[in-house]
């Protein structure tokens, strides 16, 4: 994976890249990953298309839902305003993590800290237990430093990075 540049980011910023970088490179079968804020804003991902030349080569299909971070952003942030919603309705408290088993594929999403959340699309091989296991250590070491301050430095660095791409 080739990393988002995170010159001039604060140390925080930077260590949530380099979670991330981690997750996705110590857990097989991740296919892509996005932190989306509680107003489902994407702050964080881990750009799949920039993986496409590897997956041709290895003949797999395309990461996330179209290959975008955007798309995957949507869908976390939907299942989780869902997820919530049920839990509200039910009054059994709020909702931890939840996850989608498809036939080639998984979708899980994590609650990190005051409604922000971390989702993460999975191949059909890729045990699920260890790619849970791994994103609560994320939630774990990231929720307390995912502030409101650090979710608009996010924010502003996906937006110049997007600019510099011509998105």
């Amino acid at each position: 994976m080739t990393a988002p540049s995170t010159f001039g980011l604060s140390s925080e910023a930077r260590n949530l890249h380099w979670l991330l970088s981690n997750l996705i490179e110590e857990v097989p079968g991740i296919q892509s990953v996005a932190v989306v804020s509680s107003d489902g804003l994407l702050l964080l991902s881990s750009d799949p298309g920039q993986n496409e030349a590897a997956r041709e080569a290895r003949s797999e299909k395309p990461a996330g839902p179209r290959g975008s971070a955007a798309d995957l952003a949507t869908i976390v942030s939907g299942i989780g305003s869902l997820t919530v919603g049920a839990a509200k309705l039910m009054d059994y408290g709020p909702v931890k993590h939840t996850m989608v088993a498809m036939d080639e594929g998984s979708l899980f999403v994590m609650s990190i800290s005051d409604g922000s959340l971390l989702g993460v699309h999975g191949s059909a091989e890729c045990d699920m237990s260890v790619v849970a296991y791994h994103m609560a250590l994320f939630v774990g070491r990231a929720g307390h430093v995912l502030t409101p301050e650090l979710r608009t430095e996010l924010r502003k660095s996906l937006e110049g990075d997007a600019t510099r791409s011509g998105r």
